[in-house]
């Protein structure tokens, strides 16, 4: 899943995208509306986290013009995350169309949950959980289980597999697997996938489930062949 952070402030940006990270989103940061802009025109978002005291355009003008769109942007669910505390203030935001409202100073526990919360309430992520065949996909508790086992993922090979058992027995494009491990600071070349793929199969091994290449298009999840 993948947030797009707008906040000015280079130390909040900091916190908040080091534990969403943590937490096991893909995190884009930018610090202005215009730049918001911009990253949404190019790429897709699971949810935005918008501070309301942005320079230039401020963020209630931008959440205003967001939800006017009439594209699929202005679906984006939309968190605010702002030291604007008073009750003008969050009614406002809730009328422009944010879809929940958490006040500064935070804890990052409760924005990771609320964010959680909003991506499952658009179908971005249906539940707390995911299962395919002998796979199951604890996302609450961030635990893989199969065949009797918990099984250790780094947090590419976790976002790789979640994306795949999202779409389960069909051909996810390599770029798509690409675009949900990294965002714009991450140095990766296209071929990392096939390393976090392989490695992913390697942990897998054994519960029944395996990782097929389609070549030239991508990968699929589907039922191991038998011994």
């Amino acid at each position: 899943m993948r947030i797009l952070v707008v906040e000015d402030d280079p130390l909040v940006a900091d916190v908040v995208a080091t534990g969403l990270k943590d937490a096991g989103f893909v995190v884009d940061l930018v610090g202005s509306a215009e730049s918001a802009d911009t990253a949404l025109a190019t790429e897709h978002f699971d949810l935005i986290v918008l501070d309301l005291g942005l320079p230039g355009r401020d963020g209630l003008h931008f959440l205003s013009a967001l939800r006017r769109g009439g594209d699929e942007r202005a679906r984006v669910p939309v968190l605010v995350l702002t030291a604007r505390d008073g009750l003008d203030d969050r009614v406002g935001g809730l009328e422009r169309g944010a879809d929940d409202y958490l006040v500064k100073p935070f804890e990052l526990r409760e924005l990771v949950a609320r964010c959680r919360v909003l991506i499952r309430r658009t179908g971005s992520m249906a539940s707390d959980s995911l299962a395919f065949l002998g796979l199951d996909l604890d996302r609450a508790g961030h635990v893989l289980r199969g065949a009797g086992r918990a099984i250790e993922l780094t947090p590419r090979e976790w976002s790789i597999l979640e994306y795949l058992m999202l779409h389960a027995e069909t051909v996810v494009r390599k770029d798509k697997l690409l675009q949900a491990i990294s965002g714009w600071d991450d140095n990766i070349a296209p071929n990392a996938v096939e390393v976090y793929v392989s490695r992913l199969r390697a942990k897998i091994e054994g519960t029944g489930v395996a990782v097929r290449t389609v070549r030239g298009v991508g990968y699929r999840l589907e039922r191991a062949p038998a011994d």
